[in-house]
């Protein structure tokens, strides 16, 4: 027979509500209590009937991820994240991708909020005229975006962007050029304000190319107009721009880190294996999407205000791409 909480409670000589907490809302409990009814549990086998807790609370157990682009490198991180830190507190995550059409994001989640506790929507593409009908799906929690009265998980952009200009700066260019993304993306104007305001700090020309996808056949394309403009150093709104355009300065017989300096933003697995490997901004995927999973649990159990804003910070990884500036 299955072990229950009852026999849990009766091996600990504690009683049956004090050993729900200590599974279930472990905070509640001291630790020295928590630690030892955690460890009959686990001796005796003992397995939460989530079900049953669910159809009480009225819950469904379910978390709903929605991203914009399941192969793009910046999201796979969360993805995992969100996935693991949902495991820990039994929740499953439902998943689903729009594939960068920000007219299906809405809808989608209005499909999935009949499904789900709650929503966590990374770097949502919704306009902001029609942000409040996203909120309206709440519990909410955004990634990547900043959403006046609701909760949100959002990387400090200016601080990895700074470091790259300075990074460039201090190699001896003086004209570098930004990469931009798509229009509708959040995270690009946050990149690009950071890259013109400390190239305007710093004294240093700044070309701006673009609106570009995120994609690696983007940077192919921007490559060739860099080399036209004679621009020693670029920064690229992602890893995959970035990629492209090095792939692309190989096929011109231009050396990437030698003759033109490249920098990516995102810090994927991609940037460390590749050739020469990339100097990216480094973006906590992996902690935005724990923190957006604590910050849904929080509000669905009642523990927090819907419009915190979780900041965290973002650094550049130096690597081969990057170089002195050429001399002649």
């Amino acid at each position: 027979m299955a072990v229950t909480l009852a026999d849990v409670a009766a091996a600990a000589g504690l009683s049956g509500s004090t050993v729900s907490r200590a599974l279930s809302a472990p905070e509640k409990v001291n630790a020295t209590t928590r630690e030892r009814v955690e460890r009959i549990a686990r001796e005796m086998g003992y397995v939460p009937n989530h079900s049953a807790r669910s159809l009480t609370a009225g819950r469904t157990d379910l978390i709903g991820l929605l991203v914009p682009d399941i192969a793009n490198p910046f999201f796979p991180p969360i993805i995992k994240a969100v996935q693991a830190r949902g495991i820990q507190h039994g929740r499953t995550v439902l998943i689903a991708d729009v594939d960068e059409r920000p007219a299906d994001e809405l809808p989608r989640a209005r499909t999935m909020r009949r499904q789900v506790d709650g929503l966590i929507i990374a770097s949502p593409r919704t306009s902001d005229d029609l942000m409040d009908e996203l909120i309206a799906l709440g519990p909410v929690v955004f990634v990547n975006r900043a959403v006046p009265g609701a909760a949100s998980v959002v990387i400090d952009e200016a601080g990895g962007m700074e470091q790259a200009v300075e990074h460039l700066a201090a190699l001896g260019h003086r004209a570098i050029a930004y990469l931009n993304g798509p229009k509708r993306s959040w995270s690009n104007t946050q990149r690009r304000g950071a890259v013109l305001a400390a190239s305007a700090r710093l004294g240093l020309e700044l070309v701006e190319l673009g609106p570009f996808e995120a994609q690696v056949q983007s940077g192919v394309h921007a490559a060739d107009l860099v080399i036209a403009r004679g621009i020693t150093a670029v920064i690229a709104y992602d890893d995959l721009i970035a990629l492209g355009v090095m792939a692309r300065l190989t096929e011109r017989g231009v050396r990437a880190g030698t003759d033109v300096s490249v920098i990516g933003v995102d810090d994927s697995p991609m940037s460390a294996m590749a050739y020469p490997t990339l100097t990216s901004v480094h973006v906590p995927g992996d902690a935005a999407g724990t923190e957006a999973v604590d910050s849904l649990l929080a509000i669905l159990d009642g523990r927090q205000v819907e419009d915190e804003h979780v900041v965290l910070d973002s650094r550049l990884i130096v690597r081969s791409s990057t170089g002195p500036a050429p001399t002649s």
